[in-house]
């Protein structure tokens, strides 16, 4: 009895739509593919390379165009004879310090019978290592460090980048790449670092609807058989994407979601109702996910500004979500952290997609300041909540979301006069 059978009547290669794809062409950033290019150059005219900082938000195509142009510059300094070109790619997801990715840049560089434990040297011998290494490697060396606002210490980047300037390197050119998704970062940065870490800035703006409908048709044509989008489809996933903080990741996953519901549920075509119904489930599950990860003082932030913005406040401040939080915080008995601490948590929900976040600049005697209002379901955000509203009780204005009689464990009203 076959119980599996291959199904391609809706795709013609459904890996089309994962995030490891690497298109032949890069579309709908041709201003920051030129830029970027440009930063590149000095590496195939012999020179020593830029330090490039590229920032924006998730799914914005950072990672994507930097994988795209290495690979092409990998392929053309192959032709000149003078060039030796080495690209060592870091996601620094899990990485915290400069000692931990000083020693995976050093693993990356020998061979497994020469690797060094990631524990139990001095900070200064493992960069000793690195330097010679990378003198033995040689020749021009490009340092990619994606994700580089998980790294809590400057040290790496700051020694890296003024490597050769310190005499550190005698033979290697070497050039760091770092990418972030955290606005702030750059910001919080010593001036030594940010003046070589920064060489060469790249913003990635948000995709708007037109960019996200031409990665998404060229994606589709790849991805689906012919005629199996309806002529709503990918307009619609581009309109869902541009809603949603312009990440492409997100469209192209909400175009491979309506696939595989039409796939399932074996229809002929995807339709605008597949595209409905696969938002509010990768919705439902982006949410719940986010949230569940963050820590607890981060869910307490979370639920002040929920109630901040159900109240219309919202856009709001920083320093103005903090009494609430400290209220919050004090019902479930927890001590509030200091307010950078509180802002950082701020972030990590903006660069999650669940909060939104505007800067703003009132010029010499407002200064710059970010506001922060929520950009997701109420009760999708509660739903994820319930441990936390349980611990800190129910604000007044969620109680109408709040529905008593379907839980018996359902917290009771908390005095919220003075938040």
């Amino acid at each position: 009895m076959v119980l599996f059978e291959r199904d391609n009547e809706i795709y013609r290669d459904r890996d089309a739509l994962r995030e490891d794809y690497q298109p032949e062409e890069l579309v709908g950033r041709d201003e920051e593919l030129q830029t970027y290019q440009a930063a590149l150059q000095p590496v195939i005219n012999g020179e020593q390379p830029n330090n490039i900082f590229l920032y924006g938000k998730t799914g914005v195509g950072k990672t994507a165009a930097t994988k795209y142009l290495l690979a092409h510059l990998r392929e053309d300094a192959a032709q000149y004879d003078d060039i030796d070109l080495t690209v060592i790619f870091l996601n620094c997801d899990g990485l915290t310090s400069s000692y931990q990715i000083a020693t995976r840049l050093v693993n990356d560089l020998r061979s497994e019978a020469n690797q060094i434990s990631t524990t139990g040297y001095p900070l200064a011998s493992v960069y000793e290592m690195l330097w010679e290494d990378l003198d033995a490697c040689g020749g021009t060396v490009l340092v990619v460090l994606d994700e580089i606002d998980h790294v809590n210490d400057d040290s790496i980047l700051y020694q890296l980048p003024r490597a050769r300037a310190n005499d550190d390197l005698q033979e290697a050119k070497i050039g760091l790449i770092g990418i972030s998704n955290d606005f702030s970062f750059r910001d919080d940065l010593s001036p030594k670092v940010k003046s070589s870490l920064c060489e060469q800035e790249i913003h990635f703006p948000a995709y708007n609807a037109e960019n996200l409908r031409a990665i998404l048709e060229q994606r589709g044509e790849v991805a689906f058989h012919d005629d199996v989008l309806s002529d709503e489809v990918i307009p619609l996933c581009a309109a869902y994407g541009a809603k949603d903080a312009g990440d492409a990741r997100q469209s192209i996953d909400l175009l491979m979601k309506a696939g595989d519901l039409a796939r399932d549920e074996e229809t002929d075509t995807v339709t605008e109702e597949h595209v409905r119904r696969g938002r509010r489930a990768l919705e439902r599950g982006r949410i719940k996910e986010g949230i569940n990860g963050l820590t607890e003082h981060g869910h307490l932030v979370l639920y002040a500004l929920l109630t901040l913005d159900l109240e219309g406040e919202a856009p709001v401040r920083s320093r103005d979500v903090r009494p609430r939080y400290t209220r919050f915080a004090e019902l479930a008995n927890r001590d509030p952290l200091v307010p950078r601490r509180m802002r950082d948590h701020l972030s990590e929900l903006a660069m999650l997609g669940i909060v939104s976040v505007t800067e703003r600049n009132e010029g010499r005697r407002g200064g710059t300041y970010r506001e922060y209002a929520l950009d997701m379901d109420v009760e999708l955000i509660l739903s994820a909540m319930v441990e936390t509203v349980e611990l800190v009780g129910v604000h007044d204005s969620i109680a109408p979301y709040v529905d008593a009689e379907d839980d018996d464990a359902a917290p009771t009203l908390q005095d919220f006069s003075n938040v």
